[in-house]
């Protein structure tokens, strides 16, 4: 079975369509990218998969169960989000903020287990994060950050990850070191992860299958090598690219610049 179906999926803001008609299923262990322009859903999508919105057409299966019909700390030790900004005002420590990932599974009142300080301990050695613990989340650089807030997800114990521009606002480098990491994550401990992201090239080296969302549906779906076709781009994304294997071996997209406007 897949984890994640998403049936003829639709939301509105103030009676404006924003996403219309939307299916399709997530696959147990993948990367998923779901791509698009600015202003296009994904973010919108997004919320829908770990309800934080409720859709107003269709709905979202986690297993077979609507989403509507479960409690939302339930669907919190089955799904973790990675949001797009990680600016936190407050003085918490690393540790404080991974801890945060067991709270779903605590009851009121309570503190941390053996086992969840276990996790804990586990989610921080994963991210490379473990000799930061005492430092203050707010005084760190955002890959630092975003690391941080990774080793919170992973501290959920989910099976999903959801990723929104997960390297919207990190140096070249930390994009790489970050995408790098989630990978890795995904094949050692079966994580299914879905990033929506508009950074061609990036998606295309990291993700498995992707969703084209285009005119407020599903526009195209499949492999990288299936999606980003020059037609497909210059349809959803106005620009002149083509699907490429570098001299590594790796996926990108070369990107020659903006298609003429008509």
């Amino acid at each position: 079975m897949n984890p994640l179906e998403v049936m003829d999926l639709g939301y509105e803001y103030s009676e404006k369509k924003v996403l219309e008609s939307i299916s399709f299923n997530v696959r147990p262990g993948e990367i998923l990218g779901i791509l698009g322009p600015n202003g296009c859903g994904k973010t919108t999508m997004l919320k829908n998969l770990n309800r934080n919105l409720s859709p107003h057409k269709g709905c979202i299966l986690l297993d077979g169960t609507d989403l509507e019909e479960m409690h939302k700390r339930d669907i919190a030790k089955r799904i973790a989000s990675v949001p797009q900004s990680n600016e936190i005002r407050f003085a918490f420590t690393v540790r404080e903020m991974v801890e945060m990932g067991r709270m779903p599974f605590q009851e009121a009142f309570r503190g941390n287990s053996s086992e969840d300080e276990r996790i804990v301990d586990e989610s921080m050695e994963l991210t490379g994060i473990s000799g930061m613990s005492d430092r203050l989340i707010n005084t760190m650089s955002g890959g630092e950050r975003q690391r941080v807030i990774i080793a919170r997800a992973i501290a959920q114990s989910p099976e999903i990850i959801l990723m929104d521009e997960p390297t919207l606002h990190l140096d070249i480098n930390m994009q790489f070191e970050v995408l790098d990491l989630v990978s890795d994550l995904a094949k050692r401990k079966g994580l299914t992860v879905i990033i929506v992201s508009h950074d061609l090239p990036m998606v295309a080296r990291y993700c498995d299958r992707m969703i084209l969302i285009h005119d407020r549906t599903v526009y195209a779906e499949g492999t990288p090598e299936e999606i980003l076709t020059p037609e497909n781009m210059r349809t959803v994304f106005n620009i002149d690219a083509k699907f490429e294997i570098d001299e590594r071996g790796m996926r990108t997209v070369r990107l020659f610049g903006a298609c003429p406007r008509r």
